[in-house]
Protein backbone atom coordinates (compact mmCIF):
# COMPACT_ATOMS: atom_id res chain seq x y z
CA UNK A 1 0.00 0.00 0.00
CA UNK A 2 3.08 2.75 0.33
CA UNK A 3 3.01 2.49 -3.64
CA UNK A 4 -0.98 3.49 -3.50
CA UNK A 5 -1.43 7.46 -4.66
CA UNK A 6 -2.85 8.91 -1.49
CA UNK A 7 -4.13 12.56 -1.30
CA UNK A 8 -4.51 15.51 1.38
CA UNK A 9 -6.22 18.36 1.19
CA UNK A 10 -5.28 21.14 3.41
CA UNK A 11 -2.29 21.76 5.34
CA UNK A 12 -3.43 22.69 8.66
CA UNK A 13 -3.40 21.22 12.02
CA UNK A 14 -4.95 17.91 11.05
CA UNK A 15 -3.38 17.86 6.98
CA UNK A 16 0.01 18.54 8.88
CA UNK A 17 -0.39 15.24 11.03
CA UNK A 18 -1.78 13.26 8.64
CA UNK A 19 1.11 13.92 6.41
CA UNK A 20 3.82 12.69 9.10
CA UNK A 21 2.10 9.72 9.97
CA UNK A 22 1.87 8.56 6.43
CA UNK A 23 5.41 9.60 6.18
CA UNK A 24 6.35 7.43 8.87
CA UNK A 25 5.20 4.19 7.78
CA UNK A 26 6.76 4.62 3.84
CA UNK A 27 3.96 6.20 2.25
CA UNK A 28 4.45 9.51 0.54
CA UNK A 29 1.13 11.51 0.46
CA UNK A 30 0.23 14.50 -1.98
CA UNK A 31 -1.10 17.59 -0.03
CA UNK A 32 -2.93 20.08 -1.76
CA UNK A 33 -3.10 23.42 0.10
CA UNK A 34 -4.88 26.17 -1.98
CA UNK A 35 -2.38 28.96 0.45
CA UNK A 36 0.67 29.70 0.02
CA UNK A 37 2.01 29.19 3.70
CA UNK A 38 0.90 25.83 6.58
CA UNK A 39 -1.40 26.43 9.11
CA UNK A 40 -5.05 26.54 8.22
CA UNK A 41 -6.85 28.93 10.15
CA UNK A 42 -3.66 30.00 12.04
CA UNK A 43 -2.19 31.48 9.31
CA UNK A 44 -4.67 34.23 8.93
CA UNK A 45 -5.99 35.28 12.35
CA UNK A 46 -6.36 38.85 13.87
CA UNK A 47 -3.31 40.17 16.23
CA UNK A 48 -5.13 39.40 19.71
CA UNK A 49 -5.56 35.88 19.05
CA UNK A 50 -4.61 33.75 21.33
CA UNK A 51 -4.51 29.57 21.92
CA UNK A 52 -8.26 28.64 23.75
CA UNK A 53 -6.46 25.81 25.48
CA UNK A 54 -3.20 25.59 27.61
CA UNK A 55 0.25 25.12 25.54
CA UNK A 56 0.53 21.99 27.16
CA UNK A 57 -2.71 20.43 25.58
CA UNK A 58 -2.00 22.10 22.41
CA UNK A 59 1.32 20.64 21.03
CA UNK A 60 2.18 16.62 19.40
CA UNK A 61 2.78 14.03 21.12
CA UNK A 62 6.18 14.04 19.70
CA UNK A 63 6.75 17.98 18.91
CA UNK A 64 7.06 19.61 22.09
CA UNK A 65 6.76 23.62 22.03
CA UNK A 66 10.24 25.23 21.77
CA UNK A 67 11.61 26.30 25.52
CA UNK A 68 11.59 30.17 23.87
CA UNK A 69 7.54 29.93 24.17
CA UNK A 70 6.74 30.24 28.30
CA UNK A 71 3.21 31.67 27.76
CA UNK A 72 0.35 29.24 28.73
CA UNK A 73 -1.89 30.57 26.05
CA UNK A 74 0.73 31.26 23.32
CA UNK A 75 -0.76 33.75 20.15
CA UNK A 76 -1.28 33.80 17.04
CA UNK A 77 2.15 34.36 15.29
CA UNK A 78 3.95 31.82 18.07
CA UNK A 79 1.17 28.71 16.73
CA UNK A 80 1.60 29.70 13.38
CA UNK A 81 5.49 29.45 13.62
CA UNK A 82 5.36 26.34 15.62
CA UNK A 83 3.18 24.73 13.04
CA UNK A 84 5.78 25.51 10.54
CA UNK A 85 8.45 24.18 12.25
CA UNK A 86 6.72 20.46 12.56
CA UNK A 87 6.33 20.75 9.02
CA UNK A 88 9.83 21.33 8.28
CA UNK A 89 11.01 18.85 10.93
CA UNK A 90 9.07 15.80 9.78
CA UNK A 91 9.52 16.38 5.95
CA UNK A 92 6.00 17.41 5.21
CA UNK A 93 6.59 20.79 3.57
CA UNK A 94 8.03 18.45 0.63
CA UNK A 95 4.63 17.24 0.03
CA UNK A 96 3.08 19.86 -0.03
CA UNK A 97 1.45 21.86 -3.51
CA UNK A 98 1.42 25.49 -1.91
CA UNK A 99 -1.54 27.29 -4.30
CA UNK A 100 -3.18 24.24 -5.43
CA UNK A 101 -7.35 24.37 -4.68
CA UNK A 102 -8.97 20.85 -4.86
CA UNK A 103 -12.41 22.61 -7.10
CA UNK A 104 -13.80 18.83 -6.97
CA UNK A 105 -13.57 15.43 -6.66
CA UNK A 106 -15.57 12.43 -8.27
CA UNK A 107 -15.31 8.77 -7.30
CA UNK A 108 -15.01 6.73 -10.83
CA UNK A 109 -13.84 2.84 -11.07
CA UNK A 110 -17.22 1.97 -9.77
CA UNK A 111 -21.27 2.47 -10.35
CA UNK A 112 -22.93 4.63 -7.07
CA UNK A 113 -25.62 1.82 -7.56
CA UNK A 114 -22.75 -0.73 -6.53
CA UNK A 115 -21.59 1.52 -3.71
CA UNK A 116 -24.94 2.21 -2.23
CA UNK A 117 -25.71 -1.91 -2.02
CA UNK A 118 -22.41 -2.66 -0.19
CA UNK A 119 -22.83 -4.12 3.39
CA UNK A 120 -18.92 -3.05 3.94
CA UNK A 121 -17.25 -0.04 3.49
CA UNK A 122 -15.50 0.40 0.43
CA UNK A 123 -17.31 -3.15 -0.37
CA UNK A 124 -14.73 -4.98 1.62
CA UNK A 125 -14.00 -3.01 4.96
CA UNK A 126 -10.36 -2.46 3.63
CA UNK A 127 -8.87 1.05 3.20
CA UNK A 128 -8.06 0.65 -0.50
CA UNK A 129 -11.52 -1.47 -1.08
CA UNK A 130 -11.34 -3.40 -4.65
CA UNK A 131 -8.91 -1.38 -6.11
CA UNK A 132 -10.68 -0.55 -8.46
CA UNK A 133 -12.29 2.53 -7.05
CA UNK A 134 -10.52 6.05 -7.22
CA UNK A 135 -11.18 9.58 -6.53
CA UNK A 136 -10.56 12.08 -9.54
CA UNK A 137 -9.67 15.47 -7.90
CA UNK A 138 -10.09 18.64 -10.24
CA UNK A 139 -7.39 20.94 -9.37
CA UNK A 140 -7.64 24.95 -9.51
CA UNK A 141 -4.90 27.44 -8.63
CA UNK A 142 -4.83 29.97 -5.70
CA UNK A 143 -6.95 32.28 -7.95
CA UNK A 144 -9.35 29.68 -8.43
CA UNK A 145 -8.10 29.47 -12.08
CA UNK A 146 -8.55 25.71 -13.38
CA UNK A 147 -5.52 24.89 -14.29
CA UNK A 148 -4.92 23.16 -17.58
CA UNK A 149 -2.87 21.29 -19.72
CA UNK A 150 -2.38 21.18 -23.61
CA UNK A 151 -1.32 17.78 -25.67
CA UNK A 152 -0.46 20.09 -28.79
CA UNK A 153 -0.47 24.12 -28.09
CA UNK A 154 -0.57 24.14 -32.65
CA UNK A 155 -4.72 22.14 -32.04
CA UNK A 156 -5.31 23.95 -28.31
CA UNK A 157 -6.73 20.57 -27.05
CA UNK A 158 -7.49 21.57 -23.72
CA UNK A 159 -8.04 18.98 -20.52
CA UNK A 160 -8.79 19.86 -16.89
CA UNK A 161 -5.62 19.22 -14.57
CA UNK A 162 -6.77 16.44 -12.50
CA UNK A 163 -4.67 13.95 -9.71
CA UNK A 164 -6.45 10.34 -9.14
CA UNK A 165 -5.93 9.18 -5.40
CA UNK A 166 -6.63 5.75 -4.15
CA UNK A 167 -7.04 7.27 -1.10
CA UNK A 168 -8.46 11.03 -0.21
CA UNK A 169 -7.94 12.50 3.60
CA UNK A 170 -10.16 15.62 3.86
CA UNK A 171 -8.81 18.31 6.19
CA UNK A 172 -10.36 21.28 5.22
CA UNK A 173 -11.68 21.86 8.78
CA UNK A 174 -15.59 23.52 10.13
CA UNK A 175 -13.70 27.07 9.82
CA UNK A 176 -12.68 28.04 6.31
CA UNK A 177 -14.30 29.00 2.57
CA UNK A 178 -18.30 29.37 2.77
CA UNK A 179 -18.90 32.07 5.31
CA UNK A 180 -22.13 31.38 7.34
CA UNK A 181 -24.46 34.90 6.47
CA UNK A 182 -27.99 35.07 8.36
CA UNK A 183 -30.19 35.38 5.62
CA UNK A 184 -32.20 38.87 6.23
CA UNK A 185 -35.38 39.94 3.78
CA UNK A 186 -35.44 41.81 0.79
CA UNK A 187 -34.28 45.68 1.49
CA UNK A 188 -33.14 44.88 5.12
CA UNK A 189 -29.84 43.38 4.17
CA UNK A 190 -26.27 44.69 3.15
CA UNK A 191 -27.88 46.04 0.43
CA UNK A 192 -29.64 48.47 2.25
CA UNK A 193 -26.51 49.91 4.05
CA UNK A 194 -23.96 52.81 2.73
CA UNK A 195 -20.96 51.36 4.63
CA UNK A 196 -18.83 48.49 4.66
CA UNK A 197 -19.94 45.38 4.82
CA UNK A 198 -17.40 42.24 5.46
CA UNK A 199 -17.39 38.49 7.04
CA UNK A 200 -14.43 37.57 9.75
CA UNK A 201 -13.08 35.66 7.24
CA UNK A 202 -12.33 38.47 4.46
CA UNK A 203 -10.86 40.54 7.74
CA UNK A 204 -8.30 38.15 8.90
CA UNK A 205 -7.32 37.40 4.77
CA UNK A 206 -6.60 40.76 4.74
CA UNK A 207 -3.49 40.92 7.06
CA UNK A 208 -2.84 42.40 10.02
CA UNK A 209 -1.64 45.80 8.87
CA UNK A 210 -4.37 46.35 6.30
CA UNK A 211 -7.10 45.26 8.54
CA UNK A 212 -6.50 47.73 11.05
CA UNK A 213 -5.96 50.50 8.95
CA UNK A 214 -9.80 49.47 7.26
CA UNK A 215 -10.80 50.02 10.76
CA UNK A 216 -8.87 52.74 12.37
CA UNK A 217 -11.19 55.87 13.47
CA UNK A 218 -14.14 53.75 11.91
CA UNK A 219 -17.24 53.23 13.79
CA UNK A 220 -17.27 49.39 13.68
CA UNK A 221 -20.63 47.08 14.36
CA UNK A 222 -19.85 43.16 14.62
CA UNK A 223 -22.29 40.84 14.13
CA UNK A 224 -21.76 37.52 16.87
CA UNK A 225 -20.32 36.42 19.84
CA UNK A 226 -18.02 33.74 18.72
CA UNK A 227 -14.38 33.53 19.00
CA UNK A 228 -13.53 35.53 15.85
CA UNK A 229 -16.29 38.06 16.87
CA UNK A 230 -14.72 38.74 19.84
CA UNK A 231 -11.44 38.76 18.42
CA UNK A 232 -11.97 41.35 16.13
CA UNK A 233 -14.04 43.48 18.35
CA UNK A 234 -11.51 43.88 20.96
CA UNK A 235 -8.78 44.76 17.97
CA UNK A 236 -10.98 47.63 17.23
CA UNK A 237 -11.50 48.35 21.29
CA UNK A 238 -7.73 48.44 20.76
CA UNK A 239 -7.18 50.82 18.08
CA UNK A 240 -9.95 53.06 18.49
CA UNK A 241 -11.12 52.92 22.21
CA UNK A 242 -13.99 55.17 23.42
CA UNK A 243 -13.65 57.78 20.90
CA UNK A 244 -15.13 55.22 18.53
CA UNK A 245 -16.86 51.98 20.64
CA UNK A 246 -16.84 49.04 18.98
CA UNK A 247 -20.11 47.92 19.08
CA UNK A 248 -21.12 44.01 19.04
CA UNK A 249 -24.93 42.38 18.36
CA UNK A 250 -25.20 39.31 20.77
CA UNK A 251 -27.97 37.05 19.54
CA UNK A 252 -27.12 34.27 21.37
CA UNK A 253 -25.03 34.74 24.92
CA UNK A 254 -22.07 32.51 25.38
CA UNK A 255 -20.04 31.65 28.93
CA UNK A 256 -17.25 33.67 27.85
CA UNK A 257 -14.71 33.47 30.51
CA UNK A 258 -11.70 35.84 31.63
CA UNK A 259 -9.67 32.40 32.72
CA UNK A 260 -9.94 28.46 33.57
CA UNK A 261 -10.12 29.53 37.46
CA UNK A 262 -13.07 29.59 39.63
CA UNK A 263 -12.55 30.31 42.69
CA UNK A 264 -9.02 29.38 42.11
CA UNK A 265 -10.40 26.00 41.44
CA UNK A 266 -9.10 24.62 37.70
CA UNK A 267 -12.42 24.15 36.35
CA UNK A 268 -11.11 21.56 34.14
CA UNK A 269 -9.96 19.07 36.55
CA UNK A 270 -13.87 19.07 37.44
CA UNK A 271 -14.71 18.43 33.69
CA UNK A 272 -11.88 17.21 31.72
CA UNK A 273 -10.72 13.82 33.88
CA UNK A 274 -12.22 10.53 34.15
CA UNK A 275 -14.05 10.89 37.08
CA UNK A 276 -15.88 14.31 34.97
CA UNK A 277 -16.65 11.57 32.64
CA UNK A 278 -18.45 9.36 35.18
CA UNK A 279 -20.97 12.22 35.86
CA UNK A 280 -22.52 11.94 32.49
CA UNK A 281 -24.41 9.40 30.28
CA UNK A 282 -21.93 7.71 27.15
CA UNK A 283 -22.57 6.80 24.22
CA UNK A 284 -21.92 2.57 24.30
CA UNK A 285 -21.98 3.24 28.19
CA UNK A 286 -23.56 -0.46 29.47
CA UNK A 287 -25.54 -1.00 32.62
CA UNK A 288 -23.23 0.20 35.09
CA UNK A 289 -22.16 3.90 33.86
CA UNK A 290 -25.52 4.38 33.33
CA UNK A 291 -26.61 4.02 36.84
CA UNK A 292 -23.70 5.61 38.25
CA UNK A 293 -24.09 8.83 35.79
CA UNK A 294 -27.77 9.16 36.86
CA UNK A 295 -26.72 8.65 40.56
CA UNK A 296 -24.06 11.32 40.53
CA UNK A 297 -26.31 13.61 38.54
CA UNK A 298 -26.58 16.08 42.05
CA UNK A 299 -22.49 16.02 41.80
CA UNK A 300 -22.91 17.47 38.51
CA UNK A 301 -25.18 20.00 38.88
CA UNK A 302 -22.93 21.15 41.56
CA UNK A 303 -20.01 21.62 39.93
CA UNK A 304 -22.25 23.89 37.29
CA UNK A 305 -23.37 25.79 39.89
CA UNK A 306 -20.41 26.15 41.47
CA UNK A 307 -18.71 27.74 38.11
CA UNK A 308 -21.75 29.70 37.31
CA UNK A 309 -21.21 31.60 40.56
CA UNK A 310 -17.68 33.15 39.83
CA UNK A 311 -18.32 33.23 36.09
CA UNK A 312 -21.29 35.02 36.57
CA UNK A 313 -20.15 38.05 38.62
CA UNK A 314 -18.41 40.00 36.07
CA UNK A 315 -21.04 38.91 33.48
CA UNK A 316 -24.05 40.20 35.12
CA UNK A 317 -22.01 43.61 35.25
CA UNK A 318 -22.67 43.55 31.97
CA UNK A 319 -26.15 41.20 31.14
CA UNK A 320 -24.41 38.78 29.57
CA UNK A 321 -25.13 35.50 31.52
CA UNK A 322 -26.20 33.08 29.43
CA UNK A 323 -29.94 31.44 29.00
CA UNK A 324 -27.87 27.77 28.96
CA UNK A 325 -25.91 26.19 32.14
CA UNK A 326 -22.28 26.69 32.29
CA UNK A 327 -22.49 22.31 32.06
CA UNK A 328 -24.87 22.63 28.98
CA UNK A 329 -21.82 25.06 27.58
CA UNK A 330 -18.81 22.61 28.40
CA UNK A 331 -20.62 19.57 26.44
CA UNK A 332 -21.34 21.57 23.48
CA UNK A 333 -18.01 23.18 23.36
CA UNK A 334 -19.90 26.92 23.85
CA UNK A 335 -17.50 28.20 26.06
CA UNK A 336 -14.59 30.55 24.92
CA UNK A 337 -12.02 31.82 26.55
CA UNK A 338 -11.89 35.77 26.16
CA UNK A 339 -9.56 38.03 24.94
CA UNK A 340 -7.37 39.56 27.19
CA UNK A 341 -8.10 42.63 27.66
CA UNK A 342 -12.14 42.01 26.72
CA UNK A 343 -13.80 42.80 30.01
CA UNK A 344 -11.64 45.59 30.62
CA UNK A 345 -12.46 47.20 27.42
CA UNK A 346 -16.44 46.68 28.06
CA UNK A 347 -15.99 48.19 31.56
CA UNK A 348 -14.43 51.20 29.93
CA UNK A 349 -16.95 51.15 27.04
CA UNK A 350 -14.41 50.77 24.72
CA UNK A 351 -16.41 47.80 23.36
CA UNK A 352 -20.77 48.11 23.73
CA UNK A 353 -22.87 45.34 23.62
CA UNK A 354 -26.87 44.74 22.03
CA UNK A 355 -28.51 42.34 23.19
CA UNK A 356 -31.04 41.23 20.33
CA UNK A 357 -32.34 38.21 18.61
CA UNK A 358 -32.98 39.67 15.71
CA UNK A 359 -31.49 43.02 13.15
CA UNK A 360 -31.59 44.16 10.23
CA UNK A 361 -29.34 47.07 7.76
CA UNK A 362 -30.70 50.63 7.05
CA UNK A 363 -28.56 52.98 5.44
CA UNK A 364 -27.34 54.21 8.24
CA UNK A 365 -25.90 50.79 9.98
CA UNK A 366 -27.58 48.03 11.43
CA UNK A 367 -31.33 48.02 13.31
CA UNK A 368 -31.65 45.99 16.72
CA UNK A 369 -34.17 45.47 18.80
CA UNK A 370 -36.90 44.87 16.51
CA UNK A 371 -35.97 47.46 14.88
CA UNK A 372 -36.31 50.24 17.56
CA UNK A 373 -32.50 50.74 18.03
CA UNK A 374 -30.05 52.27 15.27
CA UNK A 375 -26.54 51.28 15.52
CA UNK A 376 -24.96 53.59 13.58
CA UNK A 377 -21.70 52.10 12.00
CA UNK A 378 -18.84 52.82 9.13
CA UNK A 379 -18.65 48.90 8.57
CA UNK A 380 -20.12 45.89 9.70
CA UNK A 381 -18.55 42.73 10.05
CA UNK A 382 -19.95 39.53 10.23
CA UNK A 383 -18.33 37.20 12.60
CA UNK A 384 -21.53 34.52 12.57
CA UNK A 385 -19.15 31.54 12.24
CA UNK A 386 -18.87 29.67 8.48
CA UNK A 387 -21.06 26.85 6.99
CA UNK A 388 -18.92 23.27 7.47
CA UNK A 389 -21.28 21.50 5.99
CA UNK A 390 -21.51 23.03 2.93
CA UNK A 391 -18.09 23.57 2.20
CA UNK A 392 -17.75 19.85 2.84
CA UNK A 393 -20.44 18.70 0.35
CA UNK A 394 -19.28 21.00 -2.53
CA UNK A 395 -16.01 19.19 -2.80
CA UNK A 396 -18.12 16.29 -4.19
CA UNK A 397 -19.03 16.67 -7.66
CA UNK A 398 -21.54 13.80 -7.42
CA UNK A 399 -25.30 14.38 -6.43
CA UNK A 400 -25.30 11.04 -4.77
CA UNK A 401 -22.65 11.70 -2.37
CA UNK A 402 -24.11 15.07 -1.58
CA UNK A 403 -27.56 13.76 -0.39
CA UNK A 404 -25.76 11.23 1.43
CA UNK A 405 -24.15 14.55 3.52
CA UNK A 406 -27.57 15.91 3.80
CA UNK A 407 -29.17 12.85 4.79
CA UNK A 408 -29.11 14.12 8.33
CA UNK A 409 -30.83 17.15 9.81
CA UNK A 410 -28.81 17.78 12.60
CA UNK A 411 -25.11 16.02 11.86
CA UNK A 412 -24.18 16.56 8.34
CA UNK A 413 -21.40 14.30 8.73
CA UNK A 414 -22.38 11.23 10.07
CA UNK A 415 -18.38 10.13 11.05
CA UNK A 416 -17.54 6.76 12.34
CA UNK A 417 -14.58 7.26 14.92
CA UNK A 418 -15.42 10.89 13.76
CA UNK A 419 -13.07 9.96 10.80
CA UNK A 420 -14.73 7.85 8.07
CA UNK A 421 -18.29 7.87 6.72
CA UNK A 422 -19.85 4.71 6.06
CA UNK A 423 -21.10 5.19 3.16
CA UNK A 424 -18.47 7.32 1.02
CA UNK A 425 -15.42 4.75 0.54
CA UNK A 426 -11.77 5.25 0.19
CA UNK A 427 -12.07 8.79 2.46
CA UNK A 428 -11.63 10.22 5.52
CA UNK A 429 -11.89 13.31 7.23
CA UNK A 430 -10.06 14.64 9.93
CA UNK A 431 -10.53 17.96 11.69
CA UNK A 432 -13.84 18.27 11.21
CA UNK A 433 -15.35 18.08 14.60
CA UNK A 434 -13.99 20.22 18.08
CA UNK A 435 -12.56 19.10 21.23
CA UNK A 436 -11.08 21.15 24.23
CA UNK A 437 -7.55 19.96 22.50
CA UNK A 438 -8.12 19.89 18.89
CA UNK A 439 -4.27 19.02 17.45
CA UNK A 440 -3.92 16.30 20.26
CA UNK A 441 -7.20 15.07 19.15
CA UNK A 442 -6.36 15.57 15.53
CA UNK A 443 -3.28 13.68 15.97
CA UNK A 444 -4.40 10.97 17.54
CA UNK A 445 -7.03 10.54 14.23
CA UNK A 446 -4.33 10.42 12.32
CA UNK A 447 -2.67 7.91 13.71
CA UNK A 448 -5.35 5.61 13.77
CA UNK A 449 -5.64 6.25 10.23
CA UNK A 450 -2.68 5.49 9.22
CA UNK A 451 -2.92 2.56 11.31
CA UNK A 452 -6.23 1.21 9.02
CA UNK A 453 -4.73 2.25 6.13
CA UNK A 454 -1.57 -0.14 6.77
CA UNK A 455 -3.96 -2.86 7.09
CA UNK A 456 -3.90 -2.36 11.12
CA UNK A 457 -7.98 -3.56 11.80
CA UNK A 458 -10.91 -3.52 9.77
CA UNK A 459 -14.01 -1.41 10.14
CA UNK A 460 -17.21 -2.92 11.10
CA UNK A 461 -20.16 -3.23 8.78
CA UNK A 462 -21.79 -0.39 7.60
CA UNK A 463 -25.31 -0.68 9.63
CA UNK A 464 -23.02 -0.84 12.83
CA UNK A 465 -20.63 2.13 11.97
CA UNK A 466 -24.23 4.32 11.47
CA UNK A 467 -25.39 2.72 14.97
CA UNK A 468 -22.61 4.23 16.32
CA UNK A 469 -22.94 7.28 14.83
CA UNK A 470 -26.31 7.76 15.99
CA UNK A 471 -25.17 6.59 19.35
CA UNK A 472 -22.98 9.59 19.69
CA UNK A 473 -25.83 12.00 18.31
CA UNK A 474 -28.16 10.86 20.77
CA UNK A 475 -25.62 12.01 23.77
CA UNK A 476 -25.32 15.24 22.07
CA UNK A 477 -28.96 15.69 21.65
CA UNK A 478 -29.56 15.14 25.48
CA UNK A 479 -27.17 17.54 26.66
CA UNK A 480 -27.50 20.22 24.36
CA UNK A 481 -29.95 23.48 25.17
CA UNK A 482 -32.00 23.34 21.93
CA UNK A 483 -28.82 24.76 19.81
CA UNK A 484 -27.26 21.09 19.02
CA UNK A 485 -26.14 21.80 15.04
CA UNK A 486 -22.61 20.02 14.96
CA UNK A 487 -20.24 17.30 15.96
CA UNK A 488 -18.36 18.22 19.13
CA UNK A 489 -16.27 15.73 21.30
CA UNK A 490 -16.42 18.08 24.33
CA UNK A 491 -16.47 16.65 27.59
CA UNK A 492 -15.91 12.88 26.77
CA UNK A 493 -12.19 13.21 24.84
CA UNK A 494 -11.15 10.59 27.15
CA UNK A 495 -13.79 8.12 25.84
CA UNK A 496 -13.37 9.19 22.63
CA UNK A 497 -9.86 8.51 22.36
CA UNK A 498 -10.15 5.11 24.39
CA UNK A 499 -11.98 4.10 21.73
CA UNK A 500 -9.32 4.55 19.05
CA UNK A 501 -6.70 3.62 21.51
CA UNK A 502 -9.00 -0.21 21.37
CA UNK A 503 -9.03 -0.15 17.60
CA UNK A 504 -5.25 0.49 17.60
CA UNK A 505 -4.58 -2.32 19.89
CA UNK A 506 -3.46 -0.01 22.65
CA UNK A 507 -4.14 -0.15 26.53
CA UNK A 508 -6.28 3.22 26.66
CA UNK A 509 -5.30 3.26 30.52
CA UNK A 510 -2.35 5.78 29.80
CA UNK A 511 -1.39 6.66 33.53
CA UNK A 512 0.48 5.23 36.58
CA UNK A 513 -2.42 4.19 39.14
CA UNK A 514 -5.70 4.37 39.94
CA UNK A 515 -5.92 8.29 41.26
CA UNK A 516 -4.50 9.62 38.77
CA UNK A 517 -6.21 7.34 36.30
CA UNK A 518 -8.79 9.54 37.46
CA UNK A 519 -8.36 12.88 38.68
CA UNK A 520 -5.20 13.87 36.69
CA UNK A 521 -6.22 15.09 33.41
CA UNK A 522 -4.87 13.22 30.25
CA UNK A 523 -2.52 15.24 27.73
CA UNK A 524 -0.35 14.96 24.97
CA UNK A 525 2.04 13.78 26.93
CA UNK A 526 0.07 10.48 27.70
CA UNK A 527 -0.12 9.12 24.22
CA UNK A 528 4.13 9.70 23.59
CA UNK A 529 4.82 5.71 23.70
CA UNK A 530 1.69 4.95 22.34
CA UNK A 531 2.28 2.43 19.58
CA UNK A 532 -0.41 0.81 17.34
CA UNK A 533 -0.33 -2.83 17.26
Amino acid sequence: WRTRALAIIGAGVSGLAACKHLLERGCRPVVFEADTVVGGVWAHTPDCTRLQTERTMYQYTDFPWPDSVTEEFPNNRQVAAYLNAYARRFGVLECIRFGHRVAGMEYVGVAEEEVAAWDEWAGCADAFGSGNGKWRLTVADAQGQVQVKTKELALLEISLLVHTADFVILCIGRFSNVPNIPKLPPGKGPEAFDGKVIHCMDYSKMGSQKAKEMVKGKRVTVIGYGHSALDIANECASLNGTEKPCTMVVRTKQWVLPDFYAWGIDISKLYLTRYGELLIHKPGEGLFLSLLATILTPLKLMFSKFAESYYSITMKKHDMVPDHSFFEGMVGCWVELAPKDHYKNLEEGSILVEKSKTFSFCKEGVLVEGESTLVKSDIVIFGTGFNGDQNIKSMFTSKYFQSILSGSTSMTLSLYRDCVHPNIPQLAVIGYSESYANLHTSELRAKWLAHFMDGGFRLPSIKTMHRDVLEWEKFMKRYSHGGFHAFCIGLLNNWYKDNLCRDMGCNPRRKNGIFAELFEIYGPSDYIDLHPK
